[in-house]
């Protein structure tokens, strides 16, 4: 029996299955959700194939020094925001041996939301070494925290997907 809702663990199977038969490598960039991406994809059997690495960048600080997010970029744009998915998603893909990478950035609350960047707000961003980087912004809302950090994990799991296509 799996820790994950079924759709979330049909995902982590259909990525597990589809990368091993691709020869692809993935890394994960996560800071809202902590893990919980790379918790997916490697509950399932086989996930070594294709799992190389995952980053918990969860303070500015891991971001710059882990997967090299620049400190312009954060001061700039704040952590939650497109600019800095998209470096996370290129530095997890840099700092490992993966040729595609999710990385997550965003306020899962119950606080530490405001009028620009509200509670639930989420940005995405999945990288593979010879396509162009794919950006998603989420507004989940404030339907709590779990929630915005299990929706988070089945858009991610879902941007995988589909960067995976050919």
């Amino acid at each position: 029996m799996s820790i994950w809702p079924e759709d979330i663990e049909n995902a982590a199977r259909t990525i597990v299955a589809d990368f091993t038969e691709r020869k692809l490598l993935i890394a994960t960039a996560e800071s809202c959700t902590a893990g919980l991406i790379a918790g997916a994809i490697t509950e399932i059997a086989g996930s070594s194939n294709v799992f190389d690495r995952g980053f918990v960048t969860y303070s500015n600080e891991a971001k710059r020094e882990m997967i090299g997010v620049a400190n312009a970029t954060l001061k700039a744009h704040g952590a939650v925001s497109r600019a800095t998915a998209l470096e996370m998603a290129q530095g997890a893909i840099g700092n490992s041996g993966a040729n595609i990478s999710i990385a997550v950035t965003g306020i899962a609350g119950p606080g530490g939301g405001s009028d620009e960047k509200p509670v639930g707000l989420v940005h995405l961003a999945a990288a593979r070494t010879d396509r162009e980087t794919l950006h998603r912004e989420m507004r989940y809302g404030d339907i709590g925290r779990s929630a915005v950090r299990l929706a988070t994990v089945r858009t991610a799991l879902e941007m995988l997907i589909e960067i995976a296509r050919d």
